[in-house]
């Protein structure tokens, strides 16, 4: 890949495996000619009327705030916000424990420059109809029986994207590292008929 691209990455706040996965990309971002674009999908949605275990669920019940403070955010100000916002909540969630609350709202979108009160999104399904076509838009292409993070490589044809559930990865790669993992991402998505690797997941994830 010579030409610069444009890679879509769909993340929900909630998940330690997509927030690595994204650190991961913002390091490609140096490396290799591509640009990433940040988009909302939601593991509330997705796990919509499945039988959960009543931990899972209780998450899944507080996971509605993040996705729609992020929703509100970028019919604010852009898609383009994205980025700096997932940044800032998945810094507080991930990184400093911060509770699923409105402070956290409240000071992430401080932080990326936008109105604090749409924290109030939060409590509210009047953006969910746009949450719902940002998340089929990037669920759509790879199917409903993966999670996040999902992302829409550059495919074998001009034009064309393969759409993956991962790579799911701990620590995220740095520097060269993450570029050659990127190759063969790459790779992959410009193999027809390219479906799956997977192996058992022996460690959590390392926030480096």
């Amino acid at each position: 890949m010579t030409e610069r691209a444009t890679v879509d990455m769909w993340f929900d706040p909630l998940c330690p495996w997509a927030w690595i996965t994204s650190r991961w990309l913002l390091e490609v971002e140096k490396v290799r000619p591509l640009d990433i674009r940040f988009n909302v999908m939601s593991l509330s949605v997705l796990n919509e009327g499945r039988e959960l275990p009543e931990q899972y669920r209780e998450l899944m019940s507080k996971g509605w705030g993040p996705v729609r403070v992020c929703i509100a955010a970028a019919e604010t100000a852009g898609p383009e916000v994205l980025r700096d916002l997932y940044t800032a909540l998945g810094t507080r969630i991930h990184l400093q424990k911060y509770e699923l609350d409105e402070a956290l709202f409240r000071e992430a979108l401080t932080e990326v420059g936008l109105d604090p009160e749409l924290a109030a999104a939060a409590h509210t399904d009047a953006r969910d109809e746009a949450l719902r076509a940002s998340h089929n838009a990037g669920m759509k292409p790879v199917g409903t029986d993966v999670g996040t993070p999902v992302i829409h490589a550059p495919g074998p044809n001009p034009d064309e994207k393969v759409a993956f559930f991962g790579p799911v990865i701990t620590p995220a790669p740095k520097g060269e590292a993450a570029g050659r993992l990127w190759d063969g991402v790459v790779l992959v998505a410009g193999t027809p008929g390219f479906y799956e690797i997977k192996r058992s997941r022996e460690i959590g994830p390392i926030f480096d």
